[in-house]
């Protein structure tokens, strides 16, 4: 039985902060593996140990496999877990941990190839009869060819990373004037962000919803599914906002959905958390991808299920998690995750980089926050903007939505703009409240983010009175009072929470 006492975090941000966590309830070490540019950060002031890895940019960091390694095993560390992006679907990485005498935290090596491998996992998910979009999957990857594909298949075709997801490398192709270009830049974005630059094609349905299932291979091999999640608000193929469970399928539908999925993990031989996402649309669903790895939006599944993935892939990786037959797991309630970006909604979603000053999570009943920043830490454009996760559950739907709406006016982030005020008009918007949502419905509503909003001038000069007052109290801070009421980059003269 695999045994260990110390986990390497091949990751950053609040992903690495939740492993962290779930290390600490199991009595585990943990060793942070870094860039330069994540030393303020609260990872790095939670592991048990650090060690860097390499600079900023992600291909001598975070996408350096040797680095990983050396780091991992420099610190002592005997299992790596990879969390979500980066590194966690490179079967090359799974593989080289295993040679380097590293417990990989996740699917073997074999299972990534098969499934989170876009193009091989449609191979075998057609050979096995499943739902498929119309696309191209082909070996052969010039330009000449897959320009040929795109005339085959018939416009819209959308172009996909064969090693990755999470919306890079990710192009729409409406018009073939268009589609060179936006096959050679999704080409590009893959090589930069997941190493390779093969890619796939697939009819874009245009009127569908992101729906996905969550399995999990427990340390027999026996693949269960842990309901399905809904995960249509996307801006830009990124997921904004998720839900579990899905408020649009039927219970037939759920049960089709979730055989598919079981039935897709265990040809894969998988082991450890993953997704099979789907889309739907009238009426009927097809296979999109596996993700062979934990997703950031896995709290909404625990939050309604009770369950901790994170606990439950480690334990996995001893042979310690065994699924009990006897165990009826059923859905209760309605949970909400929205991903909070460093980012200014009031111009199209630029992102916002600078020093966090005050940082406030209001508490209460199921709610939940995970986070990777704290007052006095960077925000950097090294890396995706994100710098927390709020999440709500509530005994409804309904209710869940107007709990997750007071959380986001009740939370506070000074120093950078965050797009809070932005998730609270989708919230609010009719289209999500009755859950008709597609994957176009940011492009129909919000594609230039929020309109800007006039502060009252009451409030305006309430905001300076209270700001002059903040700053006339901290002696030694070098900046006069009338000096501060002027300041371009003052918080409390710009619309930070939206109200």
């Amino acid at each position: 039985m695999p045994k260990f006492s110390r986990v390497a975090i091949a990751n950053r941000g609040e992903v690495a902060v939740r492993i962290i966590k779930a290390c600490e309830e199991l009595g585990l070490e943990t060793v942070l593996l870094h860039s330069e540019a994540d030393i303020h950060s609260r990872a790095f002031r939670m592991a048990t140990h650090k060690v860097c890895i390499g600079p900023a940019a992600t291909a001598e960091s975070y996408l350096n496999i040797e680095a990983n390694i050396q780091g991992a095993i420099a610190m002592g560390a005997q299992a790596v877990h990879p969390g979500f992006g980066f590194l966690s679907e490179n079967a090359d990485f799974a593989q080289r941990c295993e040679q380097a005498g590293l417990i990989f935290i996740g699917p073997s090596h074999q299972s990534i190839r098969t499934l989170g491998d876009k193009v091989s996992c449609k191979a075998l998910a057609k050979k096995a009869g499943l739902p498929l979009v119309p696309g191209y999957e082909g070996a052969d990857q010039t330009l000449q060819t897959l320009l040929k594909e795109v005339e085959v298949i018939g416009l819209p075709v959308i172009v996909k990373a064969a090693a990755g997801g999470g919306g890079r490398g990710m192009k729409l192709i409406r018009q073939m004037s268009e589609a060179a270009e936006q096959i050679e830049s999704a080409q590009r974005e893959a090589k930069s962000a997941f190493g390779s630059e093969i890619v796939f094609l697939e009819k874009y349905l245009d009127r569908a919803k992101h729906i996905e299932f969550q399995i999990f291979g427990d340390s027999t091999g026996k693949v269960m599914h842990l309901f399905d999640r809904e995960c249509s608000v996307q801006r830009r193929h990124q997921k904004i906002i998720e839900e579990a469970t899905s408020p649009s399928l039927t219970e037939d539908l759920r049960r089709k959905m979730g055989e598919v999925a079981v039935t897709l993990g265990t040809l894969g031989k998988y082991k450890g958390a993953g997704t099979v996402e789907f889309l739907l649309q009238d009426g009927q669903f097809y296979l999109l991808e596996v993700n062979t790895r934990l997703q950031v939006e896995h709290p909404v599944t625990e939050e309604v299920l009770g369950v901790d993935l994170v606990k439950m892939q480690i334990l996995t990786a001893q042979d310690k998690f065994v699924w009990n037959d006897n165990e009826i797991r059923i859905p209760r309630g309605h949970s909400i995750e929205c991903r909070i970006y460093a980012e200014n909604s009031y111009m199209g979603g630029v992102p916002s980089t600078g020093l966090l000053g005050t940082v406030h999570w209001p508490e209460g009943p199921r709610r939940r926050y995970e986070f990777g920043f704290d007052k006095g830490d960077t925000i950097t454009s090294h890396y995706d903007p994100m710098i927390a996760k709020a999440i709500v559950w509530d005994e409804s739907r309904p209710r869940a939505i107007e709990k997750m709406i007071r959380v986001l006016k009740d939370s506070t982030v000074f120093g950078v703009h965050t797009n809070i005020p932005y998730l609270i008009e989708i919230l609010s918007h009719p289209e999500f409240i009755d859950g008709t949502m597609t994957t176009r419905f940011i492009e129909k509503n919000f594609a230039d983010g929020l309109k800007s909003k006039h502060v009252e001038a009451d409030r305006k000069k309430l905001s300076q009175e209270v700001y002059k007052k903040f700053i006339a109290g901290g002696a030694g801070s070098g900046v006069t009072a009338s000096a501060a009421t002027t300041s371009e980059n003052s918080p409390w003269l710009s619309h930070w929470r939206g109200i």
